[in-house]
């Protein structure tokens, strides 16, 4: 597997520092992943260029331990890879229905390969290097944050989370991206991650640590401001493992 399956079932436990994948090279912007645990859940990402001037890339936290969801997984990445590359290599294409389509065949993919309902919620961006615009589809997911000059925005929810309506359909809006904007990803672990306070009460991190945590952040690469996000959970969280996967995505536009 190229860039989202790392089984471990027979590995020791990982260590804290996160791992990075390989991503493909972009003109004038990058893109890079971290993850944080014992990879036993659902998280799973990919990025391909689809075409000479679009770089495709997707984060999905599908429901389940990681054990039970490898035919969804497998056909979530097939489905991603063949028809993302179909869907975007033209170059008069409307971007947005494209990602409609790429979402809508996902959200079937999935509900086939579970053999019914089954939640994924996702966020996909199809990122055109000659334009600099994103556009992406969020099904569900957390919201994407996009930091530029003037300060951070989320990219919420634009539709249900995949697997649970055959016929739903999620919208596919488009933002330009400035130089030096970055747009960061996280799975749900992320922002549930979690700690007790001296009372004995359970504290999330929670979006709007992430969001600090970004905001203040100077970073000069995607794949260190993927690391300074998970550091900080890893620093909030007690336990030296979590009991579930911390994936952080982060595309930097650098010119």
């Amino acid at each position: 597997m190229c860039a989202l399956f790392h089984p471990r079932e027979h590995e020791p436990p990982p260590a804290l520092e996160p791992v990075a994948s390989e991503f493909p090279k972009i003109n004038g912007a990058e893109i890079a992943a971290t993850t944080y645990g014992q990879r036993v859940a659902g998280d799973f990402y990919d990025s391909l260029r689809v075409s000479p001037e679009r770089i495709l890339f997707g984060l999905l936290d599908v429901a389940g331990r990681r054990e039970s969801n490898q035919l969804i997984l497998s056909a979530a990445q097939n489905i991603f890879r063949t028809l993302g590359t179909e869907l975007f290599s033209r170059p008069d294409i409307n971007e947005s229905d494209a990602m409609s389509e790429l979402c809508l065949r996902l959200n079937r993919g999935v509900m086939e390969a579970a053999a019914g309902i089954h939640s994924c919620p996702a966020f996909l961006g199809c990122y055109h290097e000659k334009f600099g615009t994103l556009c992406y589809t969020n099904a569900g997911h957390t919201p994407a944050l996009l930091r530029d000059s003037t300060g951070i925005a989320e990219l919420g929810s634009t539709g249900l989370p995949l697997g649970l309506f055959s016929h739903a359909t999620c919208d596919a809006p488009t933002v330009g991206l400035e130089k030096g904007a970055i747009l960061l990803l996280v799975s749900r672990g992320v922002v549930e991650g979690k700690c007790k306070d001296d009372k004995a009460e359970d504290l999330e991190f929670g979006l709007e640590r992430v969001k600090e945590r970004l905001q203040a952040d100077r970073s000069l690469t995607a794949q260190a401001v993927a690391g300074v996000i998970l550091k900080s959970v890893g620093e909030f969280i007690c336990e030296p493992l979590v009991p579930d996967d911390m994936t952080t995505l982060v595309f930097m536009r650098t010119a």
